[in-house]
């Protein structure tokens, strides 16, 4: 049964431009792909390459030391750069830039496994951890770590193909095409954390995908279809619509007993396990109104975001503004040059028409409707004031952490203010506070 959270918009979908069709592989792979040292929560990997080497698919070129997940090579070929290159990010990154030889030639490290579910749940985090995966629903939080953490503190895992956020069916596409990797990746995490019960959650915008993942799952998996609403996939409203549990301020998904992955994490840890891949690939939907084909496309990582478009048939207008990511949460890109990374699920190029009104900013009328649909239960009005007023600790107390940055509040708002920015400004803030005082504490 699904219950309800509180808050929750509901924007237009617009994921008829690609629902329908299915991840293909570029029809011309890049002649040079340039790889991030970043693609994943924690500090950058530290090279193992150098300008001149040969390099295959799947062979480590970035080593994490500390929080991260590894990085390889997704095309074979020869090293050109170590160097810092345009970062989905924002500003430059150093990156790993390799000239595609074209052959696709594996790295001999890499061999599936015909019983992969005769793994042990240790040999399994091992592989995860080797094929350097991260988070595919965007957060890019190294997977290893996260599983490693909830061995014998969860005792349900979600996979989340919810896929909310406007405009983006990649993960749809998945569920619809290679629901079998969804599933067998399902149960060999619940191995590794060892846990019995493992739910997919789905909108009901998804036939196909619910279809297919329900011919495939046993006793053991329950498919939930659940009624469209944003922000459902944020992973504390999904513990609740499935659950019923609610997890408390300031704590996680594992303080409820639930470990939250994507369908797309999932996919990728049966493609290492079994298939004896690293994760070097990803499915993006490339789509919004100035582009003349929208697809969804399964794209090496490194690939140019300026490359995807290429394929795509070029812009058919000028767009006003490219994001990465959907229109709710997704970030600006300023430089089509920038790299597909781990967390790329999407690249939206949108024309004026598609982004709407531009009405200058206006004075906060206090109507309240951004508390009504905050999924967290705050007070954006109240919490933007104090942060214009620089009053952080204020901020805090109004649980400004909290917020998960989904965007419902700047949709709402009449008065069209950029909450969500001024949230992440004192969170920033808030972070290097603490940073400060836990350093002052540790000298």
């Amino acid at each position: 049964m699904q219950r309800p959270f509180f808050g929750g918009v509901h924007p237009a979908e617009h994921k008829d431009l690609t629902e329908h069709k299915a991840a293909a592989p570029l029809r011309e792979a890049p002649g040079q792909v340039v790889i991030p040292m970043a693609m994943h929560v924690g500090a950058p990997c530290v090279p193992t390459v150098a300008p001149g080497d040969q390099v295959t698919v799947g062979q480590l070129i970035g080593e994490p030391k500390g929080l991260g997940a590894a990085i390889h090579a997704s095309v074979s070929g020869k090293v050109a750069a170590v160097e810092e290159r345009p970062y989905g990010g924002g500003g430059r990154m150093l990156s790993v830039v390799i000239d595609n030889d074209f052959q696709d030639t594996p790295c001999p490290e890499w061999k599936g496994r015909s019983n992969p579910a005769g793994l042990s749940g240790t040999e399994i985090l091992s592989i995860v951890e080797k094929a350097g995966i991260t988070g595919m629903g965007g957060a890019g939080f190294p997977t290893h770590v996260k599983l490693s953490g909830a061995v014998g503190k969860v005792d349900t895992l979600i996979l989340n193909g919810a896929e909310c956020e406007p405009y983006i069916t990649a993960d749809h596409r998945l569920m619809a095409e290679r629901g079998e990797a969804v599933v067998g990746g399902a149960r060999l995490m619940a191995k590794a954390v060892k846990v019995q019960k493992i739910l997919i959650a789905v909108e009901n915008n998804k036939p196909d995908a619910i279809e297919n993942l329900k011919a495939l799952a046993g006793e053991d998996i329950q498919v939930h279809v659940m009624k469209v609403r944003y922000p459902q996939g944020a992973e504390k409203q999904l513990i609740q619509s499935l659950t019923g549990r609610q997890v408390p301020s300031g704590k996680l998904p594992a303080d409820v007993k639930c470990l939250v992955c994507n369908v797309g994490t999932a996919a990728a840890v049966w493609e290492a396990v079994a298939e004896g891949k690293a994760l070097t690939r990803r499915r993006v939907t490339l789509t919004g109104g100035a582009v003349a084909e929208p697809m969804n496309v399964i794209v090496p990582m490194g690939t140019p975001v300026s490359w995807l478009i290429k394929q795509a048939g070029g812009f058919q207008e000028e767009p006003d503004r490219v994001l990465l990511g959907g229109p709710m949460m997704g970030t600006p890109l300023y430089d089509l040059d920038a790299p597909v990374m781990k967390s790329t699920n999407g690249v939206l190029c949108l024309t004026k028409e598609e982004v709407g009104r531009r009405d200058p900013a206006q004075a906060c009328i206090r109507c309240g409707k951004c508390v009504e649909v905050c999924p967290m239960k705050l007070a954006p009005l109240f919490l933007r004031m104090n942060v214009e007023q620089y009053r952080w600790e204020q901020a805090e107390k109004l649980h400004v952490m909290d917020c998960i940055e989904c965007g419902s509040c700047n949709y709402i708002c009449p008065a069209r203010l950029s909450l969500v920015q001024s949230f992440r400004t004192a969170k920033s803030v808030l972070r290097e506070r603490a940073a400060k005082r836990k350093e002052g504490k540790d000298q």
